[in-house]
C-alpha cells in the first residue's frame, strides 16, 4: 500500500514556527511533485507549497517569505517550515504526491495523507 504520513502539527502562538514532514512508503517506482496543502473548517483545500522532483518550488502568495518546502528523495520525505506563523494559518496540513508506483504494472497515483492538525492562536 502506498501512503503518506504526515507529522509535526500542534499548537504555537503567533509569530512562532513549526516544522511538519510527509513520508512516503509502498511500493514506489518515482516521486514526482510533492506539496502541502490546508483546509480549514468550512473553507475549500488551499494549495500551500509544491516542489518538484528536480527542487523547483511554488509559493501560494499568503506564505510567501515564511514557509519554505524542501525534500530528502533518498528518504522520500518532504518538510514544511513555517515561520512567522499567524492565525489565518490555522488548518489541517495535508501531504500530496504525484508519483509512480507498482499495482499490476507501473501506475500514476495522486495520494493524500491523512492531515495533521495546526494551530495558531493569537
Amino acid at each position: 500500500q502506498v501512503q503518506l504520513v504526515e507529522s509535526g502539527g500542534g499548537l504555537v502562538q503567533a509569530g512562532g514556527s513549526l516544522r511538519l514532514s510527509c513520508a512516503a512508503s509502498g511500493s514506489i517506482i518515482r516521486i514526482n511533485t510533492m506539496g502541502w496543502y490546508r483546509q480549514a473548517p468550512g473553507n475549500p483545500r488551499e494549495l500551500v507549497a509544491t516542489i518538484t522532483s528536480g527542487g523547483s518550488t511554488g509559493y501560494t502568495d499568503s506564505v510567501k517569505g515564511r514557509f519554505t518546502i524542501s525534500r530528502d528523495n533518498a528518504k522520500n520525505t518532504v518538510t514544511l517550515q513555517m515561520n512567522s506563523l499567524k492565525p489565518e494559518d490555522t488548518a489541517v496540513y495535508y501531504c500530496n504526491a504525484a508519483l509512480t508506483a507498482w499495482s499490476n504494472a507501473p501506475k500514476e497515483f495522486d495520494v493524500w495523507g491523512q492531515g495533521t492538525q495546526v494551530t495558531v492562536s493569537s
